[in-house]
C-alpha cells in the first residue's frame, strides 16, 4: 500500500457521502430549517427574556440573534454527526459497511475517512446558513468567516466522533431514534449554545457545571470566539481532548475483536 491508494481510498468515501448528501434533498433542507427556526422565531422570545444582558466579549453584539448564531451552527453540526451516525448502522445493516471493513487499508483510516466527509457536509450546510443569516443582517466581521473554518473542522470531527461512537452501541435502525434522543438534547439544552454561562449559574450552579463540562458548550464557544476574531485556547483543547477520546473510543469500538462490533456479529 502506498500513499496514492491512501488518497484514493480516502477521496473515495468522501465522494461517496457528498453524492449521498446531493441526491438527499430532503436532508438539506431539514439540516437548515431546524435553525433557521430558532433564529427566526425563537430567538425573539429569548432575547427579550434575556433582556439583551450580554457579557465580555460580546459587548458590542448585544443582539440575542447574534449571540445565538455560534449556537445554532454547532446545532447544524451536531445533528448531522448524528446523521453520520445513523448512515453508519444503516451501511451495516445493508451490508456495505462489510465492504468497506475488508479494506486492506487500516481501519482507522477508513473510519476518519468517513469522518472527514461528514465534517465537509456540515461545513457546507453551515456556510449556507451564514448566507441566509447575512441577508438577516445578522453578519460577523468579513474575516471571521474565515477564521471560523478550523473551528468548525474541529467541532465537526468532534461531534462526528461522537455519533461514530454510537453507532457502534445501536444495533438496528428502529433503536436508533430513541438512543439519539437521550444525546442531542442533554447536550443542546445543557450548553452555552443558547444561554451565557453566567446566565444559567443564576438559575442553577448545577446546571452552569454541567454546561460547563459539556464538550459541545466548548465546540460552540470556539466557533463564537472564532466567528468574531478571537482563538478560544481553553475551548480549542478541550474539544480536541474530546475528539481525540471519542474517535479513540470508537476506533476500538469498530475492532470486530476487540470492540462493540464483536457483539453484534461483526460489521454486517
Amino acid at each position: 500500500m502506498n500513499l496514492m491508494h491512501y488518497w484514493r481510498a480516502m477521496w473515495g468515501i468522501i465522494g461517496r457521502e457528498l453524492w449521498r448528501f446531493i441526491t438527499q434533498r430532503e436532508r438539506f433542507i431539514s439540516a437548515l430549517v431546524r435553525p433557521l427556526v430558532w433564529l427566526f422565531v425563537f430567538a425573539a422570545g429569548f432575547r427579550a427574556a434575556l433582556g439583551l444582558a450580554i457579557t465580555p466579549p460580546y459587548e458590542t453584539y448585544i443582539l440575542y440573534e447574534v449571540y445565538i448564531t455560534p449556537g445554532l451552527i454547532g446545532m447544524i453540526q451536531l445533528f448531522n454527526g448524528m446523521q453520520s451516525s445513523l448512515s453508519m448502522v444503516y451501511d451495516r445493516e445493508m451490508g456495505s459497511m462489510r465492504i468497506l471493513m475488508v479494506c486492506p487499508l487500516p481501519r482507522w483510516f477508513l473510519l476518519l475517512s468517513k469522518l472527514l466527509a461528514g465534517t465537509g457536509v456540515s461545513i457546507l450546510q453551515v456556510y449556507v446558513f451564514l448566507i441566509i443569516a447575512w441577508f438577516y443582517d445578522i453578519r460577523a466581521p468579513l474575516e471571521g468567516y474565515v477564521w471560523i473554518l478550523p473551528a468548525l473542522v474541529l467541532s465537526g470531527l468532534m461531534l462526528g466522533a461522537l455519533g461514530l461512537l454510537l453507532s457502534t452501541f445501536i444495533k438496528q435502525l428502529e433503536n436508533f431514534a430513541g438512543v439519539m434522543n437521550f444525546v442531542i438534547f442533554p447536550l443542546f439544552f445543557m450548553s452555552t449554545a443558547l444561554y451565557p454561562l453566567w446566565k444559567m449559574k443564576e438559575s442553577s450552579v448545577l446546571l452552569s457545571k454541567l454546561a460547563e463540562y459539556n464538550p459541545f458548550s466548548q465546540a460552540v464557544e470556539m466557533i463564537r470566539f472564532a466567528l468574531y476574531g478571537q482563538f478560544d485556547q481553553h475551548a480549542f483543547l478541550y474539544t480536541l481532548g474530546a475528539f481525540t477520546v471519542f474517535m479513540a473510543a470508537a476506533i476500538l469500538g469498530y475492532n470486530p475483536s476487540k470492540g462493540m462490533m464483536v457483539k453484534k456479529g461483526g460489521p454486517n
